[in-house]
């Protein structure tokens, strides 16, 4: 039996997709409010469907919010396999708690769960945010280390703190796998993470800024997944991105695929901190929930690259053109927007 935490997340759903059709037996979590129509959804994106309503009639669906140490234990009974793709991604300081309960903790009860169960292999679901920045101009490899000291975000703190929750586990004698993908293009949440971003752009974009983003086909995230858990390989983590773009590249693919006019002007970093700043004011005023945190402003303004050689090797992996990935999940975005 397989375990997949965070079963209706992106990550997790189309994970459930591949695993039902390989014939898997598959148990997921989900919380109490959890939609699991949007599940059965996304399984139609790869079938028709009535096979997509079979494979989904598979999984064995438990209800378990991950930091319930006594929900989470029924649900690992007779597992053997854990792929732990449950998390919060959020970027106010002010969530610091609930990031910490959810992206640290709750992985802390996975690990130790996995521990006390005598699964055989858990694969964690972690992002480039762990990665420390590279000094010297190189890329960013899985040997760059995280400066816990530096100015991180909150999310990347409660991220790189359930690393190592990981790798005590191995430590431990816990057989794992760290997956680092960078931000996962994919079909299905459209109203969250980059879900939102081919959401805004099917509206049209006018500016983009001076910084670069990485991205990942969530095919090809899952599909990594699945052949690192399959394959000898423990105790590793591997980066997941297909493609590092400017963002001025990067909008002007989405406009193209939404038959829209790419955005044509650069905005300069001052505005949007002004913006920002403005934002806060209104928050703090009016209690309203933060658009444009000063973290978000940084990373739209900063270039990295990723050297993504590891797992190319380890698996002779290769990623789908970024092309490829933008046109099918705009095209999935526009058939269930008519």
């Amino acid at each position: 039996m397989i375990l997949v935490t965070g079963g209706t997340g992106l990550v997790g759903s189309h994970l459930l997709y591949f695993l039902a059709a390989s014939g898997s037996n598959v148990r997921a979590t989900h919380r109490k409010s959890s939609d699991l129509s949007r599940v059965e959804k996304v399984f139609s994106y790869y079938t028709d469907k009535k096979t997509a309503n079979t494979l989904f009639n598979t999984i064995e669906w438990v209800q378990a919010d991950i930091t319930n140490i006594a929900a989470l234990t029924l649900a690992f009974k007779d597992c053997e396999y854990v792929y732990h793709c449950a998390a919060i991604i959020a970027f106010e300081p002010k969530k610091y708690e609930l990031l910490r309960k959810v992206n640290t903790q709750a992985t802390a009860n996975i690990v130790n769960l996995s521990l006390a169960h005598g699964i055989k292999k858990l694969c964690y679901v972690s992002s480039i945010a762990t990665l420390g920045n590279s000094e010297d101009g190189n890329s960013i490899t899985e040997e760059t280390h995280f400066n816990q000291n530096g100015k991180n975000n909150v999310y990347s703190l409660t991220k790189y703190a359930a690393e190592m929750e990981v790798w005590r586990a191995a430590q431990e004698g816990l057989n794992t796998i760290i997956v680092n993908p960078g931000v996962i293009l994919g079909a299905g949440s459209w109203h969250t993470g980059s879900g939102a971003i081919f959401k805004l752009a099917s509206k049209g974009m006018s500016y983009f800024t001076s910084g670069s983003v990485a991205v990942v086909d969530v095919k090809d995230v899952v599909l990594a997944m699945q052949e690192l858990m399959n394959s000898a390989l423990k105790n590793e983590r591997y980066i997941l991105v297909g493609a590092t773009l400017s963002y001025k590249e990067f909008t002007k693919k989405l406009a193209l695929a939404f038959d829209k006019k790419p955005p044509s002007k650069e905005i300069a970093k001052w505005k949007l901190l002004l913006v920002s700043t403005f934002d806060g004011l209104v928050s703090s005023l009016f209690g309203t929930k933060r658009r444009l945190l000063k973290a978000n402003v940084k990373s739209l303004y900063t270039v990295s690259n990723y050297d993504t050689q590891k797992i190319k090797k380890a698996l002779s992996f290769n990623f789908t053109a970024v092309c490829q990935t933008i046109t099918r999940v705009a095209q999935l975005y526009i058939s269930e927007h008519k």
